[in-house]
């Protein structure tokens, strides 16, 4: 029996057999993971332990849900209908490009539409909608490996369009030599080039709490607290919170509680409709779907269309939400993650999405760092209590130094300044365990069927079911 087997066994049956415990466990446990870290780091170095917990337990949520929500939207393509889609970081950068410039106004730098934040994001969502359909038309005439490298492909073009000098659309003087607008019905616009362009605010929860209107969110000034403000500010404000970090925790438990549990139902109302069927049907076997008259092209372009905007409206809730954004944040890295969240978690499984992005946002992703962290304070620590105040771990400038140096803490010292780069060996260590192990993630064995009625659990006529009860309809199957 391997680890991960006798981890998940360890789980009780009435937890596993549940997805709101199971997720909800999983959450509980993380916190209380962080919780213990950040209070460790804390005590010993001095500082206020209720302003370090707060934060990081701020920053882990909103990476768990962000993580979740893209995992989610791309079990639609690979996980339901066996799309190989590692084009999710482009069609993240639509979303946000086509919110921003929808959303500036006409005479900002780069000028946009000026429609509101609300239109500007539904008209986002459209877009990106529509490009994925444009991609899907010549792409889907592919299958696995030659689909990826075209959609891989797709995404580093829009990368580099929007990075393009030529439609920056950000010289200020109209009769310049080289000024570059893209004009639509007398509306001018720019994408702000390599230098990037503002999304409409850095705040989204900041209108919940202050006198700012929604509509007025948009690079307007922002008005005082309101009541509910003034109440929360300062009970934050007394436990020395800053009221950045309750604007962000608002946003953060808003993605988790509202927005992941949108895209779960909306998802799982999609996998059980006929519509939902004919797609893990292509997922199973493609010519036998068309074999029972089933226009499977046609399927693939409309699923593909609707994957591509939840990842625009993905990447909006994400990267919009930073107030700027530069288009190297798309970079094909941001699709690996996504990836190995869902091959974590197990495609074909709609909790396996969401419980992939928790573990790979809270243990892959940031974990290493935390623990890095908590291993420094520790061993930093006893060299004070054996070696006097001002001991510290040797910092090597290079993997060689630390290696001739034939020095432990040198090692040690290396590994945690450099854990940055060090966690993509963990990472890549994780993935061949789990592909050697569990290949199909942690929860992959609950892939949902492509018929409405589990065959497999019927018993032949006249047989009666062995426990006395009748088969499981739809859903996941759990083995």
């Amino acid at each position: 029996m391997t680890v991960g087997a006798r981890l998940w066994g360890a789980v009780p049956e009435y937890i596993k057999n549940d997805d709101t415990r199971l997720i909800a466990g999983l959450l509980v446990f993380t916190y209380l993971v962080y919780t213990l870290a950040q209070t460790y780091l804390a005590v010993a170095n001095n500082a206020a332990v209720l302003p370090a917990v707060a934060n990081s337990l701020q920053n882990i949520t909103f990476l768990i849900a962000v993580y979740a929500i893209m995992a989610l939207a791309l079990n639609l393509h690979w996980g339901y209908t066996g799309l190989f889609n590692i084009g999710i970081a482009g069609f993240m950068a639509v979303g946000v490009y086509s919110m921003s410039i929808l959303a500036a106004p006409a005479t900002g730098s780069p000028p946009g539409f000026g429609l509101p934040v609300p239109v500007a994001v539904i008209g986002a969502v459209i877009i990106t909608a529509i490009v994925g359909g444009i991609a899907a038309l010549p792409a889907l005439q592919l299958e696995a490996d030659y689909l990826a490298i075209v959609t891989v492909g797709f995404s580093e073009i829009i990368r580099l369009v929007f990075n393009a000098s030529y439609f920056a659309g950000t010289v200020k003087d109209p009769e310049a030599s080289g000024y570059n607008v893209i004009e639509i019905f007398g509306y001018t616009f720019g994408t702000g080039g390599g230098q990037g362009i503002n999304t409409p605010t850095s705040s989204p929860a900041d209108f919940l709490y202050s006198t700012t209107s929604l509509g007025d969110l948009l690079y307007g000034p922002t008005g005082g607290p309101n009541v509910l403000g003034e109440l929360v500010y300062g009970a934050a404000d007394s436990a020395g919170v800053n009221s950045s970090v309750v604007n962000g925790a608002t946003y953060a438990f808003f993605l988790l509680l509202v927005v992941m549990t949108l895209y779960y139902v909306l998802l799982v109302r999609i996998g059980n409709s006929p519509f939902g069927r004919v797609l893990k049907a292509i997922r199973e076997d493609e010519i036998v779907a068309q074999s029972l008259g089933k226009d499977t092209r046609w399927f693939k372009i409309k699923v593909f269309m609707v994957g591509c905007a939840l990842m625009g409206l993905g990447g909006i809730l994400w990267q919009g939400s930073f107030g700027f954004v530069n288009p190297n944040t798309f970079r094909p890295i941001v699709t690996f993650y996504i990836f190995t969240a869902l091959i974590i978690g197990g495609s074909g499984s709609n909790t396996g999405s969401v419980i992939g992005g928790a573990v790979f946002a809270a243990f892959l992703f940031e974990g290493p760092k935390q623990l890095a962290r908590v291993v420094q304070a520790s061993v930093e620590g006893l060299l004070v209590t054996v070696s006097g105040p001002g001991a510290s771990l040797p910092s090597p400038n290079n993997f060689y130094a630390a290696v001739v140096s034939l020095d432990p803490l040198a090692w040690l010292g290396f590994a945690i300044d450099n854990v940055s780069t060090l966690k993509f060996v963990f990472l890549g260590a994780v993935l061949v365990y789990l592909m050697q192990n569990r290949s199909d993630g942690l929860l992959g064995h609950r892939k949902e069927i492509a018929s409405s009625v589990d065959l497999s659990e019927r018993t032949p006529a006249g047989r009666p079911a062995a426990d006395g009860g009748s088969a499981d309809t739809g859903g996941e199957t759990d083995e």
